[in-house]
């Protein structure tokens, strides 16, 4: 019995092993169904023979090319022969290169013997079939090529296609000789500037991801945000500062915009303000914020102190301005001055008007990180000090309205997308809704308890970041094409956005894998979270932060190969004018120099990475 009990485990093993067997076998034959696998397409000899010419294409990529001394003779034949006597056709000239085709007439599918006189000495070139009656006609058929002797002749068979007609055909032979010394063609001209289109567009891809992702990296880090937790209040009031701060600085930028685009009209002025502002704002905020003081201010003077800090931001913002009208104004004016340097000028002029446009949102960025700091701190302050009474009743009313907040915005925007115009399903009802749940919130929370809303902002970074990476570059390419028209500027905006999304989660992941040990070790002299991250994290993440950003710029040349064939600019527009052109010759010569430069790029970041790590 004891043996018996011990095979039948041994048999359903076997069993089961049989079944895992069949379904993998399952599973891999229905993929075959699924992707239509079909070797036998590869032993068609029309698909031989193409995979033959374009494999031959592309081995000889097209760089360099000699000028060439060009023989063109076409003979007169009649397909099919006619009934009766032979028309007559324009006699062959007895010196020069000239044709002997035999027979004069023949039908379609017969073949001709063909026969070349005083061509160029050992050359070749192509022999075809040219339809119709003109002589000087471009479409020819055939593949058949020739090649001279010492003394300019060849001889040739050629298969007559299909092309009956009562007047006379051409059959006609051209050589080609090389000439002189080569000469890099077209083609190898056209692949070098697009070859360093695509290396800048990377470049600067790759350049504004990284400064994007370094920030977003240290929020989505599970590690560093999961400690963070404040007082409902503190989290409802820094919701509401960032949202109000957004709006004001928004429309205040946009305001000072307007009114001090007149007065920076010219070099002088503009000049005048780079150059004042900082001064006056320095003077301004060393009495604001002295480095000590002896004597606790009074109200009147910490009001004029605060008066004075946003005097000083919205001269900011003025400076801002005036620094985008200076460099325009330059760059317009040393346009086509710097010879070989000209697209300096270019630069400063379009980096003004990047300034210009990013004000606005550069303001509203900051605007909304300081209402939220001043009010969450506001928030925070409450919640210690006051009685749980007075902070239960503080959190269901700014809870509700932070949460309404929230909502109605959500609801505009959604209005605004699928024009609705319903204000009562998408602002009113939104409202009330948010202000229902922010109550229900502040009523399941306990007074003066802190919640993880490290660990949400976590969440929600993660999530947005995910969300993005999974929609491709080539996707986003269409809709910046749609944005901003065809060519480089699309395909960088493009590749800077998938950039960002996709070193934010390298990043954090490496945030996330650093050694505890440092991260205490500051945590417990009292730094702040700021002094945490630049004094213990830091460090452990500089060597992987920059092998990651120049294995990003590798991958960003890679990829701009493939928008490119949407209209993202770059090498790979011309791939695929070329492939599209059947010129594989062409498209060769751009393969191989994106070949060269990833090489390249491969070989730099390792010397990178070597030196710091």
């Amino acid at each position: 019995m004891a043996e018996m009990e011990n095979k039948k485990p041994s048999i359903w093993r076997s069993v089961g092993l049989a079944l895992t067997v069949f379904l993998v076998v399952l599973v891999y034959a229905f993929g075959v169904e699924v992707t239509k696998v079909n070797l036998g397409e590869l032993r068609d000899e029309r698909r031989q023979a193409s995979i033959l010419r374009v494999v031959r294409a592309l081995a000889r990529p097209d760089i360099v090319a000699y000028d060439q001394e060009e023989i063109k003779v076409n003979a007169p034949i009649l397909v099919p022969c006619p009934e009766g006597n032979l028309p007559e056709v324009e006699p062959q000239p007895e010196e020069g290169p000239r044709l002997l085709i035999s027979p004069g007439c023949a039908a379609p599918g017969e073949t001709v013997h063909v026969e070349g006189f005083n061509f160029l000495p050992n050359s070749q070139g192509p022999l075809r079939f040219v339809p119709g009656s003109d002589p000087n006609n471009d479409v020819s058929i055939g593949r058949d090529f020739i090649t001279t002797d010492g003394n300019g002749h060849f001889e040739a068979d050629l298969v007559l296609p299909d092309r009956e007609s009562d007047e006379v055909q051409y059959i006609r032979a051209t050589v080609r000789r090389n000439i002189g010394l080569p000469h890099l063609t077209e083609s190898a001209y056209d692949t070098w500037d697009k070859i360093i289109e695509t290396i800048f567009l990377a470049l600067l891809a790759t350049t504004i991801g990284t400064v994007l992702a370094i920030p977003l990296s240290f929020i989505a880090a599970r590690n560093l945000m999961k400690s963070v937790r404040s007082p409902l209040a503190a989290i409802s009031l820094t919701a509401l500062g960032w949202l109000l701060g957004i709006a004001i600085a928004f429309q205040l930028a946009n305001w000072l915009g307007a009114f001090t685009e007149p007065v920076l009209g010219s070099l002088a002025v503009s000049g005048l303000f780079v150059l004042l502002i900082p001064v006056l704002g320095a003077l301004g905020f060393r009495w604001a914020v002295p480095a000590e003081e002896t004597i606790r201010p009074n109200t009147a003077t910490r009001l004029l102190r605060t008066l004075v800090l946003a005097v000083i931001g919205l001269l900011v913002l003025v400076w801002f301005y005036a620094l985008a009208e200076l460099m325009s104004l330059l760059g317009a004016q040393l346009a086509g001055g710097l010879g070989i340097f000209s697209f300096l000028p270019n630069f400063l002029f379009h980096m003004g008007e990047i300034l210009r446009t990013l004000n606005p949102f550069i303001a509203a960025l900051i605007g909304g990180g300081a209402m939220g700091a001043l009010l969450g701190r506001l928030g925070q302050k409450a919640a210690e000090r006051l009685s749980v009474l007075a902070v239960r009743v503080m959190n269901i009313a700014i809870a509700s309205i932070t949460a309404a907040a929230y909502l109605a915005v959500l609801g505009w925007v959604i209005d605004w997308l699928y024009q609705i115009e319903n204000p009562t399903l998408t602002f009113w009802g939104p409202a009330a809704v948010g202000a229902a749940l922010g109550a229900l919130a502040a009523l399941r929370t306990k007074p003066k308890d802190t919640l993880p809303i490290g660990l949400i902002i976590y969440y929600i970074t993660r999530t947005f970041l995910n969300t993005l990476r999974s929609i491709e570059a080539l996707v986003m390419a269409i809709v910046f094409v749609i944005a901003v028209g065809i060519g480089p500027f699309a395909g960088m905006l493009a590749l800077g956005l998938h950039t960002v999304v996709s070193l934010a989660k390298l990043y954090s992941e490496q945030v996330e894998s650093i050694a505890a040990g440092p991260l205490e070790a500051v945590q417990a002299t009292g730094a702040n979270r700021l002094q945490t991250i630049v004094y213990a994290v830091v460090p452990q993440i500089v060597p992987p932060y920059i092998s990651y950003t120049l294995y990003r710029w590798d991958i960003n040349v890679r990829m701009s190969t493939i928008i490119g064939f949407v209209g993202g600019g770059g090498i790979g527009f011309l791939l695929q004018q070329n492939i599209n052109l059947l010129n594989y010759r062409g498209a060769s010569t751009q393969m191989l120099a994106i070949a060269i430069v990833v090489a390249t790029l491969d070989y730099v970041s390792s010397v990178v990475r070597e030196r710091f790590t």
